[in-house]
Order: structure tokens, then sequence, then C-alpha cells
């Protein structure tokens, strides 16, 4: 596999664990029926995660590729929800996410 397969691959899983964290951080600090939400979070971001660990290994260009489109929906959506609570880091930091990890598609679609 190419170089730019690896890198879109690292990046997609870096983005789905951070995604996870953020998950299991929201649930910790989560009382009462607020903890709902959080577990439906949880489960979406367990299963990223596995699926970016899958898609290097199955080997395939267009299985990473899902993975690497729904990472960058992720991301621009949390990019979009840290703007909304006027956040900088849960603003910037996805919005940076998103753009490396379809920096990394791009570059891999292209070779």
């Amino acid at each position: 596999m190419a170089a730019s397969f690896w890198a879109c691959a690292a990046i997609t899983l870096v983005s789905a664990c951070v995604s996870l964290a953020y998950a299991v951080a929201g649930l910790r600090s989560a009382v009462g029926p607020s903890r709902t939400p959080s577990m439906y979070a949880l489960s979406r971001s367990v299963a990223l995660v596995l699926v970016a660990v899958v898609a290097p290994v199955a080997g395939s260009v267009g299985f990473l590729a899902a993975v690497a489109v729904v990472m960058v929906v992720v991301q621009a959506g949390d990019s979009v929800v840290g703007a909304k609570v006027r956040d900088r880091f849960k603003t910037f930091g996805p919005a940076a996410t998103a753009a490396a990890n379809l920096a990394a598609l791009v570059w891999m679609l292209a070779g």
C-alpha cells in the first residue's frame, strides 16, 4: 500500500480515537437523564474506532475512503458544536482534524 493510504488510515484512526475520548469524557461528566445521549455518542464512537482499525487491515482503498469521509463529517460537525458553545479549542481542533483527514483522503484518492 502507498504512503498516502497509510497516512489517511493513521489520521482517520487518530480522529476516531479523539472522538471516542470525548465521548468517554462526556459520559463520565454526565449525570441523570443527560447520560442517555452520552451513551449513544459513546456507542457510535466505539463503532467508528472499530471500523477505523479494520479499514487498513482490510487493505481496501474504498473502505478506508468511506471511513475517512465519515470522520471528516463527524469532525466538521464537532467543530460546529464547538463554535455554538463558543469554545475555540473545540472549534478549531476538530476543524483542523477534519481538514487534515480530508487532505489525506484526497491525496490517497489522487494517487
